[in-house]
């Protein structure tokens, strides 16, 4: 699944003429492009969709959104970690591999 997810500007900067974010999503913290909010500071909420700062949000709406979207377990299916994400994969694989192995037999 892929969120908007709202979070906090922590820094702001221009990398080769675009002007770039650090935000910080309820404790994961990402690079995020301001091309279509370039006016945004830091301290401001907007809400982030593959990478791009989309809209503008106020303090209480994105912690209310971002307390949600814990509780539901979204935030750790958006931002889990992509080690663990990758040996689950593995794993899977691993598991395809014997059981085709089985029928093979």
């Amino acid at each position: 699944m892929c969120l908007a997810v709202p979070g906090k500007v922590l820094d702001v900067e221009d990398r080769d003429g675009t002007r770039m974010a650090t935000v910080d999503f309820g404790g994961v913290v990402k690079e995020v492009c301001l091309e279509y909010l370039p006016d945004l500071k830091p301290g401001e909420y907007a809400i982030v969709h593959v990478g791009f700062a989309l809209q503008r949000l106020d303090e209480e709406s994105a912690k209310r959104t971002l307390e949600l979207f814990e509780n539901l377990g979204l935030l750790q299916e958006e931002f889990g970690d992509p080690w663990e994400a990758a040996e689950a994969a593995v794993s899977e694989w691993q598991t395809q591999d014997d059981v085709q192995g089985e029928v093979r037999s």
